[in-house]
């Protein structure tokens, strides 16, 4: 009885851990990399954000959101206000302006967010296998909305869309699996 009672919390335990996403820092996200090539999934939030709170509660919590990005991406949290130092790409990045009197309000900008172009939040970033822009993705999404970004990134179909008509047609013709 005792074992099972061991099997039954290890295997809730795997499951709830199962539909959370693994998150990394930046850094840990690009040596990871080198060792199994994936694309990263860079969430940059910030602490006074109710969109932000909003996608880390839907959409970031869907279980099929979660099992997809674990799956595919290097999952990042970036607080685009924060003030931690980070080493990317030989470069070292920080918030010189950064005000901690400030609390849970706004804040400055972090020298990573105007690196990759962040001017809304919340703003999910991509990046290729190299580490590379792919895109920027402002504003809250669903996880079906999410859904369509992630598929497109992971498939690369995103090089073969040159014009508004090949988009339109790509959303036109995309399959949603994911459940709301």
């Amino acid at each position: 009885m005792k074992k099972l009672i061991i099997a039954l919390v290890l295997i809730v335990g795997f499951s709830i851990n199962a539909q959370e996403i693994k998150w990394m820092s930046l850094e840990e996200a690009v040596a990871a990399q080198k060792v199994t090539p994936k694309k990263i999934m860079l969430d940059a939030y910030t602490v006074w954000c109710g969109p932000c709170k909003m996608l880390d509660k839907k959409t970031f919590k869907n279980k099929d959101v979660a099992n997809y990005v674990n799956e595919n991406f290097y999952a990042v949290k970036f607080n685009a206000e924060g003030n931690e130092t980070v080493n990317f790409l030989g470069n070292t990045f920080t918030n010189p302006n950064f005000d901690s009197s400030k609390g849970n309000g706004r804040n400055s900008s972090h020298q990573l967010s105007q690196y990759f172009g962040i001017r809304a939040y919340p703003t999910i970033v991509f990046l290729d296998e190299d580490a590379n822009l792919i895109a920027p993705l402002p504003g809250y999404k669903t996880p079906q909305q999410l859904e369509l970004y992630l598929k497109l990134f992971k498939s690369d179909d995103f090089k073969t869309i040159t014009e508004q008509g090949d988009w339109e047609a790509y959303q036109q013709n995309f399959k949603y699996a994911f459940k709301d």
